[in-house]
């Protein structure tokens, strides 16, 4: 009797805790937590039920109780979901929200700083990404490996072949970090990367100086952001020609490797055509360097003054090659090797010289620059992205407002305005949203990466709060934390390693390959995304913001990649840098 009573108390446990764990997938929230006086939102999907409250989650003792809004319709999928909002109760401490008839979430901290780890970890991702070193067990933990693409022995491509560096001359072009999922190394996804984490040094400096993240070169003088930032900007500057100051594509094999780790995969690699877009966001990212590591002559000898060289130079060549693009195909049929890595083809080039031209006029305050281009049409007004770079222009111009001659300062105003009516549309709705978050108003917001469309949403708004001191941006931006930490159609935290369910499968070699159960963390997933170009058997549905699969094949939304991961960093260490904003 015993024992049947035994088992009788472990299969009801057991159910117990089953339900509650399908119960906890219906109720979304961030994993990680809140701010004490910030905004604190749950959403519950798909039940209907009155009442809320929150419970101490270790003794299971109720804090708080509240009720649910009215039931909310989602106008991507249909379906129902209500809202709880708990943001009166500010105690800090570890807690779990309980629905009757629904389950519990999952445990969340309510505490200051709640994202510093989360932010830190999303830097330190980038660490995993280096190419050309081993990483020790000391900096790396389990993900310890051995050094992989040493990039010494780099052959010059007949599609960059040149008098002085024809096809098969052998240069050295070490360090960068891996690009994606893959090992190899681009210029353009780069450029975008390398300005946004600039940017955050440069809005938030101070912030940025204790941001350590156990890395070699921790405590040398330089923060760790920008010590993270030097590996690659170190490769980037490899990528120009020193002949002519023209900048080579990509660095990259043939076509794609297998599955395997970096230290395996020792095929050929290549620099591939210079082009006008690649010269400009390595302008672009140069040019900003150089006024950066200014500010560390000892700790960088040299290198402002280098940067700034190479900048110009690249700027030059570009004016003398307005219209040289990359096609890969066209490329493929005139040369050999074939190239089939990532193409990276931007068939608009108004944007880069928009960004490219601000950092330089910023820079060197030469107003040849400012002039050079129509800097403010309206039709260029768009969300970041790898081949949408010219708001990145427009924040530096914002930033450095004060060191800006004349020319410049007098289209301010303007500018202002653009950003705030662009930021107020990003917040039309929000309040009536499903899942009350700025990103996800709109099956459009669900696209290739589109983690990163949230993340640079967010990025806009602190722009915006930074101009005008509303916190109602600053409060939009925060919703799109909460969505990239759980608070989504798909019940994920697309940080890997942060959150009570994350990704355990991303599309990334050296976590499929290295035999270790958790994947690298401090990476963001790309996201749901209907398009479902991979093929990949499995997904659940094509609905816009469901369409997600955690699963290695599943390139299309499951993939990471350092364009993705920069705007997830300024979001987090913005966030945490004015978190004593959001208080009502």
């Amino acid at each position: 009797m015993k024992n049947k009573t035994a088992l009788l108390l472990c299969f009801c446990f057991c159910a117990a805790r089953a339900a509650a764990q399908i119960a906890a997938d219906n109720i979304r929230l961030n994993q990680i937590g809140f701010y004490p006086a910030a905004p604190k939102i749950a959403v519950l999907v798909g039940t209907d039920s009155g009442a809320f409250y929150l419970a101490d989650a270790r003794t299971r003792k109720k804090v708080y109780t509240g009720r649910l809004s009215e039931t909310r319709t989602n106008v991507i999928s249909k379906k129902k979901t209500r809202i709880a909002d708990f943001s009166a109760f500010q105690k800090p401490g570890k807690y779990i929200l309980m629905i009757p008839d629904a389950g519990a979430s999952y445990p969340f901290l309510i505490e200051p700083n709640v994202h510093r780890a989360a932010a830190t970890g999303a830097v330190k991702g980038f660490y995993y990404q280096r190419a050309s070193t081993a990483l020790p067990e000391k900096y790396a933990g389990k993900w310890a490996r051995p050094e992989g693409h040493p990039d010494d022995s780099v052959l010059i491509h007949p599609s960059a072949a040149t008098e002085k560096r024809p096809a098969g001359t052998v240069i050295s072009s070490p360090r960068g970090w891996y690009d994606a999922g893959d090992y190899n190394k681009y210029v353009v996804n780069s450029g975008i990367t390398m300005g946004t984490l600039f940017s955050l040094y440069e809005d938030f400096p101070d912030y940025v100086k204790g941001l350590p993240t156990n890395i070699p070169e921790s405590g040398n003088g330089v923060p760790d952001l920008l010590n993270e930032a030097l590996w690659n900007l170190r490769w980037m500057l490899t990528m120009q020609d020193p002949d002519d100051g023209g900048v080579y594509h990509k660095l990259t094999n043939a076509a794609f490797d297998p599955m395997v780790m970096p230290e395996q995969a020792r095929k050929p690699r290549y620099v591939v055509q210079k082009n006008t877009i690649a010269a400009l966001d390595f302008a672009a990212v140069v040019a900003q360097a150089a006024r950066i590591f200014k500010g560390f002559p000892k700790e960088t000898p040299g290198l402002a003054d280098s940067c700034l060289t190479a900048a110009v130079k690249a700027w030059k060549w570009a004016e003398a090659n307005p219209d040289d693009r990359y096609r890969q195909n066209d490329m493929n049929g005139r040369f050999e090797p074939k190239i089939t890595t990532g193409g990276y083809e931007d068939g608009a080039g108004a944007d880069e010289w928009i960004w490219a031209a601000s950092e330089l006029y910023i820079t060197t305050r030469e107003d040849t620059y400012y002039q050079a281009v129509q800097l403010l049409p309206d039709t260029l007004f768009r969300l970041p992205s790898w081949n949408q770079v010219a708001l990145l222009g427009y924040y530096s111009l914002l930033r450095q407002e004060k060191t800006l001659t004349a020319l410049g300062k007098k289209d301010l105003p303007a500018l202002k305005q653009k950003i705030l009516a662009f930021s107020d549309r990003l917040l039309q709705g929000v309040d009536q949203q499903a899942f009350n978050t700025v990103m996800g108003r709109s099956a459009k917001d669900f696209i290739w990466g589109s983690s990163a469309v949230a993340a640079n949403e967010g990025i806009a708004l602190i722009q915006a709060f930074r101009i005008s001191g509303s916190k109602k941006y600053l409060r939009g931006a925060l919703s799109n934390i909460d969505y990239l930490l759980g608070r989504n159609a798909t019940g994920y935290s697309f940080l890997t390693g942060f959150g009570a369910r994350t990704p355990m499968h991303i599309h990334h070699r050296p976590s499929e390959a290295d035999g270790v159960a958790d994947p690298v963390p401090g990476l963001l997933s790309g996201g749901t995304n209907p398009g479902q170009q991979d093929k990949c058997s499995g997904y659940p549905t094509k609905i816009a913001d469901e369409s997600y699969l955690d699963a290695v094949c599943a390139y299309a939304s499951n993939e990471i990649a350092i364009n993705w991961n920069a705007p997830l960093v300024y979001l987090l260490a913005a966030m945490e840098a004015l978190q004593k904003n959001l208080v009502p």
